[in-house]
This record gives structure tokens, C-alpha cells and sequence, in this order.
């Protein structure tokens, strides 16, 4: 396993993340066990979740998981960089919700409590609050960080504008800020190279890019079968433009969810990639796109298959 920094921080991440989000509504259990057991045998060190994660099993039910497994075994809480988010709504209480100083504290303790751990060493801030100030974020995520409770502050779905003005006023302060970006970003969705990605790489920010098979277009025709009808009307849509890609993998001899990952690898300021498998299998076969080195010709033929959104403000200024 390769590992990079995260963003301009020291730490040190795994190039793949293991995203938990379908863990306990999705994903049982003991399947859930078997997959964090293989990734960290794999050497992948850095899993992720949010306090609002559970689905029909209720909000926090995927950190209580989490929890059980590293409570099964100590020494597996001190090899991972444990990542978690705060902002979804965690009850029908209006102030359980959002950036207030007030909910990122309590979110915080419960996350704590529901991982049975003592520190978050990456605490995201899942969306953006316009309605809530910068001083007051950062009052609440200093007191954290004083008090032990979380390392490192990253932020998720922002726009390069939301990670340039909060680093600018940190910066002010003398005081790290974000170091990580969590966003939506692959070869299907390039938006983020648009402002994100020259925010990310302007203040030293990681990009963890999430959904990186767009959720299962570009994992291969058999990914979307029997799937929900909005993604094979997806698939549909764009048949030939997916079907040129197919083509590129096997022309390889790969699967296009490997070329897919390894692509991402290539890109500037991805720090690790957020990659959410559903059984022991299909994470051994994300763990692949690790080894996969493409070229300039591979690279510019994905570009022409799945071209770029161009550079800001030019793309939509003139």
C-alpha cells in the first residue's frame, strides 16, 4: 500500500480509504467485520463514516459498528486514521443539526461514545452552513481540538470558494484549518476541477474524492443490473461514451472499475479515495487499481472519452 499526506498536514494516508456509509443498513455485519479485518491486513489505515450513517437502523448505527470491531481488538483503534462527519440532521430537533458551536460539540461527544474511542483524528463537516459563522465554527473545533477530542478539521461538498475563505481567515489566526476536501469527484463527475480542485491545491488541502464509480456506471455493464431503474436510465443516456470506456479497460485486460480508481490516483491533490465496497471481493478488487500506472496516451484517451470541464473562469466566463 502507498501513502500519502493529507493535504499539507504530516499524516499520512492510505491512497484507498474504506467508506462505510452502507455498513449495518446494507452490509451485515459480520460482512462489515470481514471487509475492515481484510483492509487493515491490506494495509489500508484509514476508514471513514458519519454520525449520520444507518439508514433504517437509525442515525449513528454505522459508527456503533465501527465501534464494535475496534472494540473487539484495541490495537486496531492506534493503526487507523479514523474519519467521521458532523452536519445531518440526528434527530427531529431543530438545533441537532447543522454547524452550530453548540451542535458540533454534542455531535462530537455522541460520535466519541458511539466509536468507543477517545480522539477523531479527522472531524468533516459534512455540507456547508451559510447560516453559520466561521468564528463560530472554529470556536467549537478549537475547543475540541484543546480539549483532545479531534486531530484534524476537514470539510466535505464544499465549494472552492467555502475551503478558500475558511483557510484564508485560519490563516489570519495562524491556525491550520481544513486540511482535507471530502467531494464528489470521477471521471462521469469532473465539476470539482473547475474550483475545488485549484482550492484544494492553492491551500494545501486534500482531495478525498467520493463516489469514485459514479456509483457503479463506470464499475462495468454487470454493476447496474438489476439495480435501481434511475441508474440503467443513466446508463442508457450515455451508452456509447460508457461503452468506449469499457472497451479502453479491456483493451487492457482490466476491469473499468480498476481503471476508474487508478485514474483518480493520477489526479492533483487526491490525497486518498474513498472507496465503498460491498463484500471482501469487491475490495480486493479496488485494492488492484493501487498498481495500475497510466500513461500520458491512457490518460489523454480517458480525457477524450470523458472530457474535462476546462479551467475557471474560462469554461463559462468566455
Amino acid at each position: 500500500m502507498q501513502y500519502r499526506r493529507l493535504g499539507r498536514s504530516a499524516l499520512k494516508v492510505s491512497e484507498l480509504a474504506l467508506g462505510t456509509m452502507n455498513f449495518g443498513p446494507r452490509t451485515p455485519e459480520a460482512d462489515a467485520f470481514l471487509m475492515l479485518n481484510h483492509a487493515l491486513a491490506s494495509g489500508l489505515n484509514f476508514v471513514d463514516t458519519a454520525d449520520q450513517y444507518g439508514g433504517h437502523l437509525g442515525v449513528g448505527a454505522t459508527e456503533l459498528l465501527l465501534g464494535r470491531w475496534l472494540a473487539e481488538d484495541r490495537s486496531r483503534r492506534e493503526a487507523l486514521v479514523l474519519a467521521t462527519k458532523v452536519y445531518e440532521p440526528m434527530s427531529d430537533d431543530v438545533n441537532h443539526r447543522g454547524l452550530s458551536a453548540r451542535h458540533i460539540v454534542s455531535a462530537c461527544e455522541a460520535s466519541l461514545k458511539r466509536l468507543g474511542v477517545e480522539t477523531i483524528d479527522l472531524y468533516q463537516m459534512h455540507h456547508i452552513d451559510r447560516s453559520a459563522p466561521l468564528d463560530e465554527i472554529w470556536q467549537a473545533m478549537d475547543r475540541l481540538i484543546t480539549q483532545g477530542k479531534i486531530i484534524y478539521v476537514g470539510s466535505s461538498n464544499f465549494p472552492g470558494w467555502g475551503i478558500a475563505q475558511t483557510n484564508e481567515r485560519r490563516g489570519f489566526q495562524q491556525r491550520l484549518g481544513l486540511v482535507s476536501e471530502q467531494g464528489l469527484y470521477n471521471l462521469f463527475t469532473r465539476h470539482a476541477e473547475l474550483e475545488v480542485i485549484p482550492a484544494c491545491q492553492g491551500y494545501g488541502v486534500g482531495l478525498l474524492p467520493w463516489s469514485p464509480l459514479a456509483g457503479g456506471l463506470l464499475a462495468g455493464p454487470s454493476s447496474t443490473a438489476g439495480r435501481r431503474q434511475q441508474l440503467q436510465t443513466t446508463r442508457g443516456l450515455h451508452r456509447e461514451q460508457l461503452a468506449a470506456f469499457e472497451a479502453f479497460a479491456a483493451d487492457l485486460g482490466l476491469d473499468p472499475s480498476t481503471v476508474a480508481l487508478s485514474w483518480l490516483l493520477h489526479q492533483p491533490a487526491v490525497a486518498s479515495v474513498i472507496i465503498g465496497p460491498s463484500s471482501v471481493a469487491q475490495l480486493e478488487q479496488a485494492l488492484t487499481a493501487r498498481d495500475l500506472a497510466l500513461d500520458r496516451a491512457q490518460l489523454a484517451r480517458l480525457d477524450e472519452i470523458f472530457p474535462p470541464m476546462g479551467r475557471a473562469p474560462e469554461a463559462y466566463a468566455w
